[in-house]
């Protein structure tokens, strides 16, 4: 995700978000002052209801409003949102404010929502975030039905019925899957994937904003009137080869602000940008998955047997201080501390910690059932600064368990997605989650739900996915984090995915900027940045 990703059963009005505004009256102006940002080539066309990876969602982030946003600390925040009230926690009633346009001149209505919501949740048209939808009443997993639970009432209000309780359902909707779209969408969804329109603080510098594997250019919207209005004249999205010349570029100054820093860089960028260095606690989860089709890794015994294996065959702490210069946090589960709820004591979470003994016995013992052969390869892309860490798990498997284990590189980002959706991959490959809204539910259900859109390696058992729907159904947030730890003492059993470590914000920005913050799921407030 996004990465995804991070309670409230009511979200108040607010009309702003507190900023640094000191000085910035002369930088509201025009395109003279476009901030540059590092991103990735996006996986797919840009379409809100088929995004769910970050180089892309940097992108509808920055081009679409709402119903919610996220602040700096998580809190939601109403934008087009003028109340999302609800007597039972299933029935919602959501209000949006009125005079609202996309780019286009097209009013933002009630429909604008609904319509989106019901393309995003058919199954025909294989949408990435349809799993977003499967609270809302009418939702199939296995034909094309409509979403019977949404119903528009006015322009301004609709309603949402949901299939139970669900306690989180309006903490959910700054999630980019819940963004309206115009008319223009659904007369020509190819077109508009490549020059879309939004209603948020950027735009689309023109038809040819998007030189796909070079950058985006988007400008500031003056029609956008929410709480993260551009402070700025745009944004260049650059889609960098390596974090390694993004970084020389920020070094140089033509580069404005810099989300992650290359491995060789971790011992130095604090000294070589001093002040605008940028270290701190993120909502992020890395890990790597073995789907459960490759031959000895199914579910069954020997898989699991193998799974257990390698997660305990990895020196976590040693590989976090030689590659990482001891800026990440081993895991003990398969979400964040960051996040209300997590917890380092649950059942069964020893299997995370390096015991090269325990680790040869369990792989012993998985030959026993079926003999071993050939090399465990863990796939990754090479344009995000990941083959160091991933050639240091990779040495860490083989010095233990005795056999070859080798990383196995894609040139782009969207080489590499595409490969997982479509499962040609035919390896272990790099997994990770940055929160898509700030739940413990958010680093789970999208990703080890029987069917869900970013289970990448098809895990299903039905006992998490009842203590999913409990934890979905619960009455209160503690309630259901509840269920959700206990979902997760199976998950430290089977391993659907290996957690590796917790994620920290690093980054920096040039001389040129100043106003620059990252949010809680690691992400530059870009509106917010201001650029001489």
């Amino acid at each position: 995700m996004r990465i995804n990703k991070l309670g409230l059963a009511v979200i108040a009005v607010a009309a702003t978000v507190a900023l640094s505004l000191t000085g910035c009256a002369a930088s509201d102006g025009g395109n003279d002052n476009i901030v540059s940002v590092n991103g990735s080539e996006p996986q797919n066309p840009l379409i809100s209801t088929n995004t769910n990876e970050v180089g892309g969602g940097l992108i509808l982030d920055s081009i679409y409003a709402g119903l919610v946003y996220y602040d700096e600390a998580g809190t939601p925040v109403n934008d087009m949102a003028e109340s999302i009230t609800s007597a039972d926690n299933i029935t919602w009633d959501i209000k949006i404010k009125s005079g609202w346009k996309f780019t286009n001149g097209e009013d933002v209505t009630a429909d604008s929502y609904v319509n989106a919501w019901q393309y995003g949740a058919k199954l025909s048209n294989a949408q990435l975030n349809s799993y977003y939808f499967d609270a809302i009443e009418g939702f199939s997993y296995d034909t094309d039905t409509e979403l019977t639970g949404l119903s528009v009432v006015s322009p301004t209000e609709f309603t949402v019925k949901l299939s139970s309780a669900q306690s989180d359902f309006p903490l959910r909707l700054g999630y980019s899957g819940f963004y309206p779209l115009p008319q223009a969408f659904f007369d020509d969804p190819t077109g508009f994937g490549e020059h879309p329109i939004g209603n948020g603080p950027y735009k689309l510098e023109s038809d040819s904003a998007w030189k796909h594997n070079v950058d985006i250019t988007l400008v500031k919207n003056p029609e956008y009137n929410g709480g993260r209005k551009a402070l700025n004249g745009g944004l260049n999205i650059v889609f960098y080869a390596t974090l390694d010349a993004a970084y020389a570029d920020l070094l140089s100054d033509n580069l404005d602000v810099m989300a992650g820093i290359p491995d060789a860089a971790l011992t130095t960028f604090e000294g070589d940008l001093g002040d605008r260095a940028v270290m701190q606690g993120a909502a992020v989860f890395q890990s790597f998955t073995i789907p459960q089709r490759l031959a000895h890794f199914g579910a069954n015994e020997e898989g699991n047997l193998r799974r257990q294996a390698i997660a305990m065959s990895i020196d976590r702490v040693q590989i976090i201080d030689k590659i990482f210069n001891g800026t990440k946090q081993p895991a003990s589960d398969f979400t964040s501390p960051v996040i209300a709820g997590w917890s380092d004591t649950l059942a069964g979470a020893d299997v995370l910690t390096y015991n090269p003994t325990k680790a040869k016995e369990l792989w012993a013992a998985a030959d026993a059932i079926s003999p071993w052969s050939g090399s465990f390869q863990i796939a990754y892309n090479a344009d995000g600064g990941h083959q160091g860490w991933v050639d240091a798990v990779t040495n860490s498997i083989k010095n233990t368990l005795g056999i070859d284990s080798t990383g196995a590189a894609y040139a782009t980002f969207a080489e590499f997605r595409t490969a997982i959706t479509d499962q040609s991959i035919a390896t272990a490959f790099r997994t990770g989650w940055q929160a898509d809204y700030p739940a413990l539910a958010n680093f789970l259900t999208p990703l080890y739900q029987s069917g869900a859109g970013a289970n990448d390696g098809q895990y299903s058992n039905d006992q998490v996915d009842a203590l999913f729907t409990q934890g979905n159904s619960a009455a209160t947030l503690d309630e259901a984090n509840k269920f959700y730890q206990s979902a997760q003492e199976i998950l430290l059993k089977e391993l659907p995915a290996i957690p590796m470590w917790y994620g920290v914000t690093n980054g920096g920005y040039g001389t040129k900027v100043s106003g620059v913050k990252f949010g809680w799921n690691s992400v530059p407030l870009l509106h917010s940045i201001i650029k001489q």
